[in-house]
């Protein structure tokens, strides 16, 4: 909970969840920073554990088999939503959670990417074994997308009845367009003046960040005052650092380390255009892209992939362009055509505010998903 790049959407639904009346818990593990529940505005019931990759999550699991009917005894919920790690081992309780009328649900963000090392590969083989577990053994699955839905029905063939789906949210009041003008933000940076790429997130060799960087070894010549601008960190960043060296365009692209998540739209709102160059793969296809909503909701023109998962979102909608592939030519030739265009983009960018309104904001999902347990109730 306290470093973790991936908690937004669990904080966001069980948040949401709260508004709309209900009581809600997240039971999770903390390395050094103990979470509080006044920030949150829901209970967190959290345990100290040092992070080392293998080892936590086995204990931290090891530890839920053993004080789950414990837990349950104080909290009595009606729904217990687990993750398809190692925690779904809690389905030996399950026919003491019969007894109480408790159900069991297991939610699915994202289907395994990236097997390129043992502690990928062991993520990967228990997530199927939670599948398999969750299909025969617990009382409902909830998926990111309808695609996500299809794999998910089609591979382990699961009925697609017993399958829900509440994609990526955003928080529009937090990624409000009107409380940011990010020309404090571009001064702090010294980049006045500059025309700014932006991309944040987890960074992957995967997701089409070298690609990126290589456009901008075509377009320093002739644009020398356009800057990629890059916050967040991941397994990539030595890499990619190193390719902009060797590339000559270490000047004109920036990398920036994770900020706290209400610092985000600030360095959104001091973007020109924002980049989701995500490579046309399996792992990509079906999902929901959080940082694409979170760029329209700022009504930032967005240059995207015409990827199934950019697709399902921008649709036909203007305030986007495709680029077919993560070739450096065609991303270059995006981002001039931006730069040409630079008078309309707030203009163009209006319409993504409205899509994000429209069937992504949290407010939104949180009721989708409320139906959801609802009808398995």
């Amino acid at each position: 909970m306290d470093f973790s790049l991936y908690k937004t959407t669990q904080i966001e639904i069980l948040r949401h969840l709260r508004e709309r009346g209900n009581v809600v818990h997240l039971l999770a593990i903390y390395s050094k920073q103990k979470p509080t529940s006044r920030d949150l505005n829901f209970q967190i019931d959290s345990v100290p554990l040092r992070y080392f990759p293998v080892l936590t999550p086995f204990l931290f699991a090891t530890l839920l088999i053993v004080f789950f009917p414990l837990y349950i005894a104080a909290r009595k919920p009606e729904f217990v939503i687990l993750e398809p790690d190692l925690n779904v081992l809690l389905f030996v309780w399950k026919p003491l959670l019969k007894k109480l009328g408790i159900k069991m649900v297991l939610d699915i963000r994202s289907t395994p990417v990236e097997l390129v090392n043992l502690r990928r590969r062991l993520s990967a083989l228990w997530f199927n074994v939670a599948v398999v577990i969750g299909k025969n053994m617990l009382d409902g699955m909830t998926t990111l997308t309808s695609r996500m839905k299809k794999e998910l029905c089609d591979r382990f063939n699961i009925h697609e009845d017993y399958v829900g789906v509440w994609t990526s949210g955003v928080s529009t009041s937090l990624f409000d367009p009107v409380k940011y003008d990010g020309k404090d933000t571009k001064r702090r940076l010294s980049l006045t003046g500059k025309f700014i790429v932006f991309h944040h997130g987890s960074l992957t060799m995967n997701r089409g960040m070298l690609e990126t960087i290589k456009a901008f070894r075509l377009l320093k010549r002739q644009f020398p005052d356009t800057i990629l601008f890059i916050l967040g960190s991941g397994d990539a960043v030595p890499a990619l650092m190193k390719a902009a060296l060797q590339l000559g365009v270490l000047d004109n692209v920036k990398f920036h380390p994770p900020v706290p998540y209400s610092n985000v739209p600030e360095f959104i709102a001091m973007s020109d255009v924002c980049i989701v160059p995500l490579p046309d793969l399996p792992q990509w296809r079906n999902q929901c892209p959080l940082k694409l909503l979170e760029y329209l909701a700022m009504e930032k023109f967005v240059i995207a992939t015409n990827i199934p998962a950019n697709q399902e979102v921008l649709g036909e909608n203007k305030c986007g362009i495709y680029i077919r592939t993560v070739d450096p030519n065609e991303i270059a030739r995006a981002i001039v055509y931006a730069r040409d265009n630079y008078q309309k983009l707030d203009e163009l960018g209006q319409s993504g505010r409205i899509i994000v309104q429209e069937k992504y904001s949290w407010e939104k999902v949180a009721e989708t998903l409320q139906i959801y347990l609802e009808r398995h109730r």
